[in-house]
């Protein structure tokens, strides 16, 4: 029996079989990710998310967010914006390689789809200016009307957000090699202006004609002399901070996790919009029953009543790359599947990590055999594969997108197929199905002789007997999976830091035997407890 009782509320009401509880453990995310800001015309700050492939503006004295261009919708992978001299929006869709514009009417057409990691945007005196984040990019002139681009530069080291200053040269922030760069806008010689930064990503300026910079690797925040290089350091935050804007002389930057913080006077700062988790994907719970989380870009520690602690991210040292599947193997140490087809043995106390088998195809759930073996779904071939002391052995083809992996009591390895909707057991005989009748399982969990499956079709858990093949329906109504009515367009990824990007919602027991779901719709963990009654 299935009983209303969630602990939060959602777009619909969330209904528990009797005998459990839910507890969100972490808030839902306001935004998924927070990377290009741009002041608009209207005096808002919008939003670009590349994970949440959507655009958003805020109220900086309200709060109130508004959704301009949603998830699904004609814009993918939003990574910058600016605004053309009549209100029109452009926005690099850096996993494209696109640059879009949004007319005033709400209507996008596509200005130019050939533009590999076109990412740093902005208008000057109606002049269009983008670069291309990848090593070997590209400065490059658009034009509004979709021409042949200019090219200004080339073999740039991973360009980011620009901006024209006050002495009509185009500043340029160079990833690569943590120099902040200016040329004139009609070409020349290119000159550098500071270097030996914190891995520059944005540059803007303040009304004083002082550049204003993130580090998305130290998490400062830099003004800097552009006629000395003389920086002085505005506030220090959280490492993944990504761009920068001013509404009016009020300075708003933002990070990968959304959040959106305002610099103030003197090294302080205030919360406009609170982070969160940007995109939750697998889970697992360390011997001493912390739970673990693989945020793509970040991999946190949480804790019973705390909050999540970063122990790694991207740009970390030993950080193994856009982590997707992970389990925990002990001594401080993960198995962690990337979205850049490696399979890894992450350390992050010691910064370290150890490419186990690299070069596959869209990588998710992964697990250790009982034999020592790490197992892991890769999606684009549709196959399972083991790895051990350096070898790669295929243990199952031909699979319809598998996603979640685990070991039943048998020593099966067990398989969530999600594009056929079932649960396979992939033994040395073959693949015999286990459950059927499912619409997209993910995640899954074997635990005391039950398989646990996050079904994100029927946005629901579901337990399964494995010994009598009796199956109940734990929750349903879950924020996982993509809302109802939206059809999410493919993340392609972003070289060098990611492959394709793709859902995955994770499911992992700790100790007491609490299931915990990544709640990849809302951004947030949840944690299912069996308090007795009738669930059976």
């Amino acid at each position: 029996m299935l009983l209303p009782g969630a602990r939060y509320t959602s777009a619909t009401s969330t209904s528990l079989a009797e005998g459990w509880s839910l507890e969100r453990l972490t808030p839902p995310s306001r935004l998924f990710g927070a990377n290009g800001l741009r002041t608009g015309p209207d005096g808002r700050v919008y939003v670009a998310q590349v994970t949440g492939s959507q655009i958003s503006a805020i109220d900086v004295d309200t709060g109130h967010l508004e959704t301009i261009s949603a998830k699904g919708g004609d814009i993918i992978a939003p990574d910058d914006v600016a605004f053309g001299p009549q209100g029109d929006l452009y926005a690099t869709e850096v996993m494209d390689g696109r640059v879009s514009v949004r007319g005033a009417d709400g209507r996008t057409r596509v200005l130019r789809d050939d533009l590999p990691s076109a990412n740093g945007i902005t208008v000057h005196q109606g002049r269009l200016f983008i670069g291309e984040c990848r090593i070997g990019g590209r400065l490059l002139e658009l034009d509004p009307n979709g021409g042949a681009p200019r090219v200004m530069l080339e073999n740039v080291a991973m360009p980011n957000a620009m901006e024209v200053g006050p002495d009509g040269l185009l500043y340029y922030p160079v990833m690569g090699t943590n120099d902040i760069w200016r040329i004139h806008p009609d070409g020349g010689e290119p000159e550098r202006i500071v270097g030996d930064l914190g891995v520059p990503d944005s540059v803007k300026f303040d009304s004083e004609g002082y550049i204003v910079s993130t580090q998305v690797a130290t998490g400062e925040v830099l003004r800097i002399d552009p006629r000395s290089g003389a920086r002085t350091v505005l506030a220090s935050l959280n490492p993944g901070l990504d761009n920068c804007t001013f509404v009016g002389d009020r300075l708003f930057v933002s990070n990968f996790t959304g959040e959106i913080t305002e610099i103030l006077g003197g090294g302080e700062t205030r919360t406009t919009l609170p982070g969160g988790l940007n995109w939750p994907l697998d889970l697992t719970v360390g011997d001493d029953g912390t739970l673990y989380v693989a945020d793509g870009t970040f991999f946190y520690a949480l804790r019973p009543g705390g909050e999540p602690q970063t122990l790694g991210m991207l740009f970390t040292p030993g950080y193994p790359g856009f982590v997707r599947g992970v389990t925990a193997v002990g001594g401080g140490e993960f198995i962690v599947t990337t979205s850049g087809g490696q399979v890894a043995r992450y350390s992050p106390g010691n910064r370290e990590s150890e490419v186990l088998a690299q070069d596959l195809d869209q990588l998710y759930g992964v697990v250790v055999a009982p034999n020592g073996a790490v197992v892991t779904a890769e999606f684009g071939t549709g196959r399972v594969l083991s790895i051990r002391s350096g070898q790669v052995e295929e243990l199952a083809s031909g699979l319809n997108q598998p996603l979640g992996v685990a070991f039943g009591p048998d020593g099966s390895c067990l398989v969530s197929e999600s594009g056929a909707g079932r649960i396979v057991a992939v033994t040395g005989a073959g693949v015999d199905t286990v459950v059927d009748g499912l619409e997209r399982p993910q995640g899954i969990l074997v635990r005391g002789g039950r398989l646990y499956i996050v079904d994100t079709g029927a946005k629901a858990v579901i337990g399964v007997d494995l010994e009598s093949k009796a199956r109940h329906t734990i929750a349903r109504d879950l924020p996982v999976g993509p809302p109802p009515g939206v059809t999410p367009k493919p993340l392609r990824g972003l070289p060098p830091f990611s492959g394709p990007q793709g859902p995955f919602a994770g499911i992992a027991a700790g100790p007491d035997g609490t299931l915990y779901v990544s709640a990849d719709a809302d951004g947030s963990v949840l944690a299912l407890r069996e308090t007795g009654g009738t669930a059976r």
